[in-house]
């Protein structure tokens, strides 16, 4: 009885093990609301607006020019963090792009929405809206992005 005994101790002990070692090759994604962001960010969840996606974007400046619409022309200058305040993409040439753009990442977009030309925007991207290609070097990241919408150009040519 003893031996049976010790057998399923060890095969319970097994599974649990296996069970273990699965847990951790495959990292759980990183959730905005229980990351911590390095103080350089300014991140303030609260006073932050989230999309129906999942991404939180807050108006750093608010600007006073027309607000950016389907359809538009868009010239934005940026800047990415990683939520350690490191820089992933400097943003040195500024995007030009028509509203809403595609070939972004979806949190990236979604954070864009309402903004107005002069204004400024803190956008702050879950791992579910941001880089999703399977070895991409930023697929599961929080990625933080400062935005500042430059000008816009309506469809009919009006620039604002």
């Amino acid at each position: 009885m003893r031996s049976l005994s010790a057998v399923l101790a060890g095969a319970l002990l097994m599974v649990g093990i296996a069970g273990c070692s699965e847990a951790t090759t495959k990292p759980q994604p990183e959730s905005i609301e229980t990351a911590s962001f390095a103080a350089s960010l300014g991140v303030d969840l609260a006073a932050s607006t989230k999309t129906a996606e999942g991404a939180y974007f807050r108006d750093i400046t608010v600007g006073t020019g027309a607000v950016l619409a389907q359809g538009d022309t868009a010239t934005v200058s940026y800047k990415g963090f990683f939520r350690t305040g490191e820089v992933f993409d400097p943003g040195s040439t500024p995007l030009v792009f028509e509203y809403p753009p595609s070939s972004y990442i979806r949190g990236f977009t979604a954070g864009l929405q309402g903004l107005r030309v002069g204004g400024r925007r803190q956008i702050i991207v879950p791992p579910s809206l941001g880089y999703t290609q399977s070895g991409h070097p930023l697929n599961g990241k929080i990625l933080v992005f400062d935005v500042t919408l430059v000008s816009k150009k309506s469809r009919a040519g009006q620039a604002s």
